[in-house]
């Protein structure tokens, strides 16, 4: 009875001791499988510092070589064509290019076709009507149909007098046909449009004696307008 009593005492404390070991071991392993995972954190973390590392030098390296890219990127602008210039109007609801083309249109294929743009923007420029202008140089030229000879020798697109005289007369020459042209609104501005005299009817009195010009001029005039 005494030995089976110490046999059982013994296998208990035996039990006690296997169990005692087995929760070192479990404590042991479950000690050495944080510092395991600490360790891996660690790494992981490292790893990821290399490789964000590794990739910032990458994209550095890149920029380096690549530099015109980079540039090309920040510099972009909005292309050119999308910028409108504003419409700047002259005459008439006209822009300067567009009365330049309107008076083109009535110049005729002679000697003073295409001087359009000059005629517009100094008449614009002084304050002289355009539309009176190229009347007065169509009935004194004739370049409607054939220009005169006046016009093609001394470059005088009004019938004006002055010195020098062309081949000697008593009408001005002119170097070139842009002087004459130059001149002859020059002329307009200084001795009628500064003095008051703007219109045809106050004009035709100082420029011509003949009593049909006023008539003459109003129908050059309503050409152009509806041409």
């Amino acid at each position: 009875m005494k030995r089976g009593k110490l046999i059982s005492s013994v296998l208990a404390t035996l039990g006690i001791v296997m169990i005692s070991i087995g929760l070192v071991i479990q404590k042991e392993d479950i000690t050495a499988l944080q510092k395991q995972k600490a360790i891996v954190t660690k790494n992981s973390k490292v790893e990821l510092k290399n490789m964000a590392t590794s990739a910032n030098t990458i994209i550095n390296e890149e920029q380096e070589e690549n530099p015109q890219e980079l540039i090309a990127i920040d510099m972009e602008i909005a292309p050119a064509s999308v910028i409108v210039p504003p419409r700047i109007e002259v005459y008439e609801g006209m822009t300067i290019d567009e009365l330049a083309a309107k008076i083109n249109r009535n110049l005729g294929n002679g000697y003073i076709a295409g001087k359009g743009y000059l005629i517009a923007s100094q008449c614009i420029e002084k304050g002289v009507d355009p539309y009176v202008a190229v009347a007065i140089m169509l009935h004194e030229t004739g370049c409607k149909h054939n220009c005169s000879n006046l016009v093609k020798t001394c470059n005088n697109v009004g019938g004006q007098k002055g010195a020098p005289g062309c081949n000697g007369g008593a009408y001005k020459a002119y170097a070139t046909l842009d002087e004459g042209i130059i001149g002859f609104i020059n002329n307009l501005q200084k001795n009628y449009y500064s003095k008051g005299l703007n219109t045809i009817e106050t004009i035709a009195p100082k420029y011509a004696a003949s009593t049909a010009w006023p008539g003459k001029i109003r129908s050059y005039v309503e050409q152009i307008r509806t041409n």
